[in-house]
């Protein structure tokens, strides 16, 4: 699934509806828009990475800050994509690839089925030049 098509046949119902924050997770970065990002995340959500041999871990606030709400100037350019995800009861787990000008994020998530839908618990991601 990509920002520019809701849905692929290759993707079952249960999938699809597993989806959904990443898609919300998709808007956030197009719109530049946190918004977006509360409503994919679980309030205790954290975004982790390695960034230069250092751990680092946001809480969903800190992340969120990043977000201004102005889209990038490249947004037109910039492609994601579901690469795969697997889903077991109110469990599940995704891989998509963003493609952000220069560099190329690799994101490993999360997900739960909560009462308010599914939602992403945790967020891992690895950035490289494109």
């Amino acid at each position: 699934m990509d920002n520019a098509q809701a849905a692929q046949p290759r993707f079952n119902a249960e999938q699809l509806a597993a989806l959904q924050p990443i898609q919300n997770y998709f808007q956030g970065h197009a719109q530049d828009n946190a918004d977006f990002m509360r409503q994919a995340f679980l309030p205790t959500a954290h975004i982790e990475s390695m960034r230069e041999g250092v751990f680092t871990s946001w809480p969903l606030a800190t992340y969120c800050e990043r977000f201004k709400g102005t889209p990038a100037a490249d947004e037109a350019q910039r492609r994601r994509t579901v690469d795969w995800i697997e889903v077991h009861g109110s469990a599940a787990s995704a891989r998509i690839t963003l493609v952000h000008g220069a560099t190329t994020f690799i994101d490993y998530f999360v997900l739960l089925k909560t009462a308010d839908g599914w939602k992403i618990a945790n967020k891992a991601f690895h950035g490289q030049p494109s």
